[in-house]
């Protein structure tokens, strides 16, 4: 499974965002997904993942509420991350994976994207 994030951008506080990450592979369905994010000088972070049936979401507490993952398997193979009211805490690098299960730790997952940058300004 190869994994391409992309949506990444430079927005102001309380903007909204969406994330996508295209998977190319005929098994994408039978993966659970993942996001995760990395600022600067700090550990990568769970963001939001999503299990392989698209019937169980999750998301990280410090963006709950905000962040949404989601996937479309039929015919585009993505997955996306819905980001709304971001704050400038939200500014790092995210990434999509994916795994046999939907974990919070990135040893749950095996494929990785190539990380794409958000930015959010106050």
């Amino acid at each position: 499974v190869q994994l391409q994030a992309s949506g990444g951008g430079l927005v102001q506080a309380g903007d909204s965002l969406r994330l996508s990450c295209a998977a190319s592979g005929r098994l994408f369905s039978n993966y659970a997904m993942g996001w995760f994010r990395q600022a600067p000088g700090k550990e990568r972070e769970f963001v939001a993942s999503i299990d392989s049936s698209g019937s169980m979401a999750r998301s990280g507490d410090s963006v709950k509420g905000r962040f949404t993952a989601s996937r479309d398997d039929n015919a585009k193979n993505t997955v996306y991350l819905q980001m709304n009211d971001l704050k400038p805490e939200d500014t790092a690098v995210y990434y999509c994976a994916a795994g046999r299960i939907s974990g919070v730790g990135g040893q749950s997952y095996k494929y990785w994207g190539q990380g794409t940058q958000v930015t959010v300004s106050s």
